[in-house]
């Protein structure tokens, strides 16, 4: 019986639109994603850096950009969250422990709960026992210490947790751990249809 579910963030209850994101860098003269930006994402990811680094990191491949363009750019990504998605959360939030884990940054989630307001932001944050973000622990996904610093934290049984997240890499860490998990196919799968799959609940 699942006792536990651990959620991911991204595609799972807020939509991404990586090909917004694309665009807007596109417009302001990236070619192409380079390897450097991708070990910057990680480094802000983890909080190793503040935004002001992040951004100016950017600007180093974007001379013509202004930090506030490529923060706007950055953002761009963050689609909507639909509210049936929240309010499935709530109806279950009184039955199982709910965590969320999400590798993100301060720039996203403070766009985030100005986007949808800090009531929105409120309400979603109180359906969990804990939210860990990546910034604010130091540690990411698919990093085993990641879950395991979940798992320890809260004293959850493996076996009765349940991991939720749309990337692959990810869910494979987390069974290799003893999870049960469920790798989540954005657009054709939603997270409300989480009762119609084959887990014991």
């Amino acid at each position: 019986m699942i006792e536990a579910i651990i959620f991911d963030f991204g595609d799972v209850f807020i939509n991404l639109d990586k090909q917004a994101i694309d665009t807007e860098f596109r417009k302001l003269g990236l070619t192409a994603w380079h390897e450097d930006l991708d070990a910057l994402n990680k480094k802000y990811e983890l909080g190793k850096i503040d935004e002001l680094e992040f951004m100016s990191g950017f600007q180093k491949h974007l001379p013509d950009a202004d930090l506030i363009s490529i923060r706007s750019a950055w953002n761009s990504i963050l689609g909507d969250f639909p509210l049936y998605r929240l309010e499935f959360l709530q109806m279950i939030s009184s039955k199982y422990r709910l965590f969320l884990l999400s590798n993100t940054d301060h720039t996203h989630i403070e766009k985030f709960e100005h986007k949808e307001g800090q009531t929105f932001a409120r309400d979603f944050y109180s359906c969990f026992e804990k939210v860990y973000f990546s910034y604010e622990i130091k540690l990411r996904k698919p990093e085993e210490d990641a879950f395991k610093y979940v798992i320890n934290n809260h004293n959850l049984n493996p076996k009765k947790t349940l991991f939720i997240d749309d990337k692959k890499e990810n869910t494979e860490v987390a069974e290799k751990l003893g999870l049960q998990v469920w790798n989540l196919e954005v657009g054709k799968e939603d997270v409300v249809d989480l009762f119609s799959k084959k887990f014991s609940f």
